[in-house]
């Protein structure tokens, strides 16, 4: 096999497909970065058994063959060849997968593995699909990924249910102590589809998307696996098996207290009252809201903070108490200059919701004794 790439090409590809190399593996093979150069295109290709990654990358093909390197050291080397980026690269090896990396006045030699080896991506009917655009699957996992669990002790919470209702998109997200939902209308009908997708899938895919609106991604489903189709690059990931949280239980259009207010302005009093609490500190920031104001109190070990913020609000005065974090991971994400909270009481949870319904945050409120606020 004997191939020549621009260094940036090359190392694009590699970077690109280096997200499904594992960083712990029984299996050596999957620490390597497979090259297929046997047709008229050079593919790249890695593959973790839960999620992989191919993508195609621009060069010529000299002599056709295949090889597997190890992922580390070819992106090491890759990356330190040249400086400029535009040099050649040549990847050259020979029967006994002997391989030659060389660029400028710089050669290496490693020993590369059979391609044969390689675990290759499990095929995916291409018939059961829905559409969308590079931007809106990158915003809509930007605007739920945050409120998934970060551990796997209830795998469920670890990853994202993907809904399709007709010409309707809803990705849903929770970690117990709140829900994150947005609601996307596609461009077609499709038939419904319920799937949980796991987070770290959805990272990397974000990672990978260019977020152009003008651009295109077809997701395509399986019993068990999930591809998104965007660019040169294909991802395949295993779902979760299971049956998701029954969410529609969850969320009421019950309240007693309707709050606009500021965005700017609360995520900005939320961000100085964070200054007082350390990482494990669970003390709550009160939420005092009373005619139109709302006042905003943090007392911790460092000392406390009183901030007030206007607000619109319909219905009862309340109290109530928040992990301030939630609030501020809810209210970054969101586009809108103003926010509308719903509060039912201090033990029930408030929404963040527009009056489209393209998006609804739950947080659960902490306890707190009033009388030493």
């Amino acid at each position: 096999m004997k191939l020549t790439f621009k260094q940036d090409a090359i190392l694009n590809g590699i970077n690109i497909v280096l997200k499904a190399v594992p960083s712990k593996t029984t299996m050596s093979i999957l620490e390597c970065i497979f090259i297929d150069a046997s047709g008229s295109e050079i593919k790249l290709t890695a593959n973790d058994m839960e999620l992989g990654i191919e993508t195609k990358v621009d060069g010529t093909i000299l002599e056709r063959g295949k090889i597997a390197l190890e992922a580390k050291l070819l992106s090491e080397i890759v990356r330190k060849l040249s400086s400029s980026g535009d040099s050649m690269v040549t990847i050259e090896s020979d029967e006994k997968f002997t391989t030659t990396i060389s660029c400028d006045n710089s050669i290496f030699h490693i020993q590369g593995r059979d391609g044969e080896e390689f675990a290759y991506l499990p095929y995916i009917e291409r018939d059961h699909y829905i559409c969308l655009s590079q931007f809106s699957l990158k915003e809509v996992i930007r605007q739920t990924i945050f409120s998934i669990a970060p551990n796997d002790s209830n795998k469920m919470m670890t990853g994202e249910l993907f809904q399709v209702t007709g010409n309707q998109l809803k990705v849903v997200s929770l970690d117990g102590h709140r829900i994150s939902i947005r609601n996307i209308e596609l461009k077609d009908t499709y038939r419904d589809i319920k799937v949980i997708v796991p987070g770290k899938t959805l990272n990397e895919i974000s990672k990978i998307l260019g977020g152009d609106n003008e651009k295109e991604v077809l997701i395509f489903f399986s019993t068990n696996h999930i591809l998104f189709e965007f660019d040169d690059t294909i991802v395949v990931s295993r779902l979760i098996e299971g049956d998701y949280f029954r969410i529609d239980q969850m969320l009421s259009s019950d309240y007693e207290t309707k709050v606009s207010v500021n965005k700017k302005e609360l995520l900005d009093c939320l961000d100085r009252a964070t200054i007082l609490v350390r990482e494990n500190d669970k003390k709550p920031l009160i939420i005092n809201i009373e005619d139109q104001e709302m006042e905003l109190r943090m007392n911790s070990s460092f000392g406390s903070m009183n901030a007030q913020v206007a607000t619109h609000k319909t219905g009862s005065d309340i109290m109530i108490g928040f992990n301030p974090k939630f609030l501020i991971d809810a209210l970054r994400i969101i586009d809108d200059e103003e926010v509308t909270v719903y509060m039912l009481n201090p033990k029930s949870p408030c929404f963040i919701r527009d009056e489209e319904g393209k998006y609804i945050y739950l947080i659960l409120p902490v306890n707190f004794n009033a009388a030493a606020v």
